[in-house]
């Protein structure tokens, strides 16, 4: 056999697997979580059961939502950092008026509207006004958490709590095992996965991210399309944050800051190009247990939060650059 002969199968083998990065994220992602569950069983015996996987699906929950808002707005080549902010906005509102005449469904409803509100002003910041995704959605962080400081100072009923239904949403489980929390997601997750692949506006989200001057000259309006998608965004990191709440039986105006890095990296490790015109919602669900478990595996190693961060900052710039090489040398 020739070396030239002995190569040709390996270029193969290493074709085949850039394709299945490609075109099939899912699976190779798979087989990561399955690595990282049988690492945290060496590190810790024991630990993997049933009610370890409970606890890992519902800290999962929240931050598969906000990778669905990084997901939706990465197709079309943007971004949202606004996400971790109106979150917290969400959770902090509908606790702090838990009170009020209208009570918890009031609360929660004003908290959702001014959720969708300020996806609304992004969507019209980037779709009408051209201003870069990054920067609009920036400053729109700024913005609502300058809001909720100053509906904390003027509102006298900060120390409610957290609503006991939100609480039984964000942690409660069916029979110890499946969270509540997957009442609300599993819906979520079939209207983005089905919108996405079945939908004229679902293609509309990959046609501007892949080519937005073709899509203008087909008759798109880019700029309906962008507001639709950051109202979306809006109102899922608000469903995140009503969730997210429950789950760690916090309201505050920074309780999700936190999730903002994860959310963009689930979404980057689940195949959405940060360029747009790639990726989907299943991969970035995925992501978000990877990071989940990943987590879980830093607490038992005893690494502090700063470390995290640093950990899910290097995962964003090696797998965009890795998905990028893959999709350059296709």
């Amino acid at each position: 056999m020739t070396a030239a002969t002995s190569r040709r199968p390996r270029r193969q083998t290493a074709a085949g697997v850039r394709g299945l990065f490609r075109d099939q994220p899912v699976i190779p992602l798979l087989g990561l979580l399955a690595i990282l569950v049988v690492v945290i069983e060496v590190v810790d015996p024991g630990i993997v059961s049933i009610d370890w996987a409970g606890v890992i699906i519902k800290g999962s929950v929240p931050l598969a939502i906000l990778a669905g808002c990084q997901t939706i707005a990465m197709l079309t080549g943007g971004i949202d950092l606004s996400v971790g902010a109106v979150a917290s906005m969400t959770g902090f509102v509908t606790a702090t008026m838990i009170h009020s005449p209208g009570g918890e469904v009031q609360g929660i409803v004003i908290a959702l509207v001014a959720a969708s509100l300020a996806g609304f002003v992004s969507g019209v910041g980037v779709g009408v006004f051209r201003v870069h995704p990054l920067i609009m959605t920036l400053g729109m962080n700024f913005v609502v958490l300058g809001l909720a400081n100053v509906w904390q100072l003027q509102n006298v009923q900060t120390g409610a709590g957290v609503p006991a239904n939100l609480r039984t949403l964000g942690s409660g489980a069916f029979v110890e095992v499946l969270p509540y929390s997957l009442v609300v997601f599993v819906p979520v997750m079939a209207l983005i996965l089905v919108g996405l692949k079945r939908t004229g506006y679902g293609r509309l989200l990959y046609a501007i991210g892949d080519n937005p001057v073709a899509a203008r000259l087909s008759g798109a309006r880019s700029w309906q399309v962008l507001i639709v998608l950051y109202v979306i965004s809006g109102l899922l990191a608000g469903i995140a944050g009503l969730i997210l709440s429950g789950y760690a039986n916090t309201a505050s105006v920074s309780l999700a800051d936190s999730s903002v890095l994860p959310s963009i990296a689930a979404a980057v490790i689940g195949g959405t190009s940060i360029m747009g015109g790639r990726g989907g919602y299943a991969g970035s669900i995925v992501g978000a247990v990877i990071l989940t478990v990943l987590a879980a595996l830093l607490t038992i190693l005893g690494l502090p939060e700063p470390t995290r961060q640093i950990v899910f900052g290097s995962i964003i710039v090696v797998m965009a650059a890795a998905y990028t090489r893959v999709t350059a040398e296709s």
